[in-house]
């Protein structure tokens, strides 16, 4: 991962980012299965101990090249996995841009620890990985991904036919992206408005 000095923490007043690594094994392929029917026909997690060591060695890639940065994003409370953030496929020179895909686990899914995790992501995307560009591509069905992208300020784009193949079958997808100067307006009153709908 980027080299971290004088960097804002991680850490959020619910949650807090960490790379993903081997000894998460266990915990992340049991809230996988637990979250089968929630990601049924929306997302492919890992769900074997082959394929979690592919992610895990696709996401701990350090240094300033690095073309995949992940963070699973973890309970403050009790450590537990809330969800997984993803930035893939980072291009610099000219474009500055990466794709982010995430996705909550059913346990602890729609009680804003996403929300609070994703913007946290943004900050590190913009601040420490110094992209221009983010985009996130959502299935036309999956109305919690459109709204949690729509309240963190990305801007719908366009549509993107049989777009990425989930579960053997070609999906059509809506394109979303958020720009660094977007998220420099919207952060503040970001974080306020997710700490705030979240405060007991």
């Amino acid at each position: 991962m980027p080299t971290r000095k004088n960097a804002a923490p991680l850490e959020g007043k619910r949650v807090h980012l960490r790379a993903p690594q081997r000894r998460d094994e266990q915990a992340f392929i049991a809230q996988t299965r637990r979250s089968r029917s929630l990601h049924r026909g929306f997302v492919q997690p890992p769900d074997s101990p082959a394929a979690f060591a592919a992610y895990v060695k696709r996401y701990r890639t350090t240094g300033d090249d690095a073309r995949n940065v992940g963070f699973l994003v973890v309970r403050n409370d009790d450590a537990a996995l809330a969800g997984v953030i993803n930035f893939s496929e980072i291009v610099r020179g000219v474009f500055q841009s990466s794709y982010v895909g995430y996705y909550a686990f059913a346990p602890l899914a729609a009680q804003g620890y996403m929300a609070e995790g994703f913007a946290i992501g943004l900050d590190f995307a913009f601040r420490e990985l110094r992209l221009h560009r983010v985009e996130a591509n959502v299935q036309p069905a999956n109305d919690r991904s459109i709204a949690l992208v729509e309240r963190l300020g990305f801007i719908h784009e366009g549509y993107s036919r049989r777009y990425v193949k989930i579960g053997g079958r070609w999906r059509d997808h809506l394109r979303y992206a958020i720009l660094a100067e977007d998220w420099e307006r919207r952060r503040a009153s970001a974080h306020r408005r997710i700490a705030a709908i979240h405060s007991p």
